[in-house]
């Protein structure tokens, strides 16, 4: 049975897929698996992907940039669900796999949330009769099946590719996808994980389904690469309203999504690429200001060191955390860094972190106005003062970056950090401020504290203004006349 027959059929996906509604996908199920289309069908086709040369066979990888809220979930959900069962047979996955090898179609997730959402969708389509008889058994993110595929759901992790062959995979979200403690670049270092795991299948599918964000990494390049232009790979683009016509363009959420801010709803719901959101720092940089194998310096006699902590309530999402360090002639050197993630006790980690100062001598620590008397008052308790840093995130962060330029700042050898540091954006606010900060949904609870920490310990040249110098200029025998004196001048040195 074809896909776009699967989507229709009362057994397998009809119960999802039925309705109007959702016609532009049956287009690109179609255009996926070089069905044939209608000539109506055409011109959906080239609206979305910017040429009219539909696919006349299956291509080898599909890019789909859709606006939230257009249905990407359930779709890729079903897509995995089609391949692993009734497109295993139709495309003769089994026949490439050697006795005891067990082939698996992935879907791969931004993060554990969207898994979960992934997974309900799985589960759900598992549940009916036909696809329910070929179900071995399932765990919190495996579906075994009885044909000798597996169904993984998971997190955007390059090490649950390795070692398998993979028959298909879905790539959820990736334009979102952050860096993490195992990769800075996850979207491109998984997908070239993929190729060799997926090379011994002729058939294999890889898909990539995400509402569009900033102009870097995987997704952009391949739409660079691809979107307008014919071929195995096929980038297809389509607003939020031309893939769910139930939520119309005019209205009136996204009416007030795109009169709150035109930019984000762009790209949101629009499927543009962001054009206001830049790199802040190159992972080539941070990686030459790391120490290899420096996880921690001990305290050196006759140093002074200095503190920024980054304050949380232990209750939400943001982690508590702490650097230490030094200046070392014009070196920024990091000693230490600490984390507590939530949940836990604020008292309890002030605490243990007012110990951490001590033992490096520190009486003084500056952290942000988190929750205005609070930390001052803890940190008081045991005996440690706490200043208020006069500069925002977004401050700390730009001064950071001549640092990091310069090699002036020693780095200890820590993923977590080096993640968060290049997971850093400049991005354009709607009053037209520059803001540095971490993409959506990420996290620079440490990056902050090491930021903090190293605008205290970097050397800043502060201008003390000009000085007036008395000399001359040349020697007589640089001039025609050699009778002629020296040129008097007065001249001027800025003072730093």
């Amino acid at each position: 049975m074809k896909y776009i027959d699967a989507r229709h059929d009362p057994n397998l996906f009809g119960p999802w897929f039925s309705g109007s509604s959702w016609g532009t996908w049956d287009v690109i199920a179609k255009a996926v698996f070089g069905e044939a289309l209608t000539a109506a069908e055409l011109k959906v086709f080239a609206d979305l992907a910017g040429h009219n040369c539909a696919p006349t066979t299956q291509v080898d990888e599909v890019w789909i940039a859709g606006g939230r809220r257009g249905g990407k979930d359930v779709n890729a959900a079903s897509l995995v669900a089609f391949l692993a069962t009734v497109g295993a047979e139709l495309l003769n996955f089994r026949m490439h796999l050697t006795r005891g090898e067990r082939g698996v179609v992935q879907l791969l997730a931004v993060d554990r949330d969207q898994a979960k959402i992934a997974m309900g969708y799985l589960k759900a389509y598992f549940e009916q009769p036909l696809l329910a008889q070929t179900v071995l058994n399932m765990t919190a993110d495996t579906i075994e099946l009885n044909n000798g595929l597996s169904v993984e759901i998971t997190t955007n992790d390059k090490r649950r590719v390795r070692g398998r062959t993979v028959v298909a995979c879905v790539l959820d979200e990736v334009a979102h996808w952050l860096p993490s403690e195992n990769s800075t670049n996850p979207d491109t270092e998984v997908y070239r994980a993929l190729k060799p795991a997926m090379a011994t299948i002729p058939n294999a599918l890889l898909i990539g389904i995400s509402s569009p964000y900033a102009r870097r990494g995987l997704f952009w390049k391949k739409y660079q690469a691809h979107y307008g232009k014919p071929g195995r790979v096929l980038f297809l683009k389509a607003p939020t309203w031309t893939l769910n016509p139930t939520l119309p363009r005019d209205g009136d959420f996204l009416t007030e999504a795109f009169n709150d801010d035109p930019i984000n709803a762009a790209s949101e719901f629009g499927a543009e690429f962001r054009a206001d959101v830049e790199r802040f720092v190159n992972l080539e940089v941070v990686q030459a200001c790391v120490s290899p194998g420096i996880f921690e310096r001990a305290r050196v006699a006759n140093v002074k060191y200095q503190a920024f902590v980054d304050p949380a309530g232990g209750s939400g999402t943001d982690s508590m955390t702490l650097a230490i360090g030094h200046r070392d002639g014009e070196t920024a050197v990091l000693d230490a860094v600490r984390e507590r993630k939530p949940p836990f006790s604020p008292e309890a980690v002030v605490t243990e972190f007012a110990e951490t100062l001590k033992a490096f001598g520190i009486t003084r620590v500056t952290g942000d106005r988190y929750a205005s008397e609070w930390p001052r008052e803890q940190f008081r308790n045991h005996g440690i003062a706490y200043d208020v840093s006069q500069k925002t995130r977004s401050d700390l962060y730009r001064d950071m970056l001549p640092v990091l330029n310069s090699g002036k700042a020693d780095l200890l050898d820590n993923a977590k950090l080096i993640a968060q540091i290049v997971s850093l954006e400049r991005r354009v606010s709607r009053g037209g401020r520059e803001i540095i900060d971490a993409p959506p949904g990420g996290h620079e609870d440490l990056c902050n504290a090491v930021a903090g920490v190293i605008e205290m310990c970097a050397v800043r040249r502060v201008f003390k203004g000009p000085t007036a110098v008395v000399g001359t200029w040349g020697r007589p025998s640089e001039y025609s006349d050699e009778s002629e004196a020296p040129c008097p001048y007065v001249g001027r040195v800025d003072r730093y």
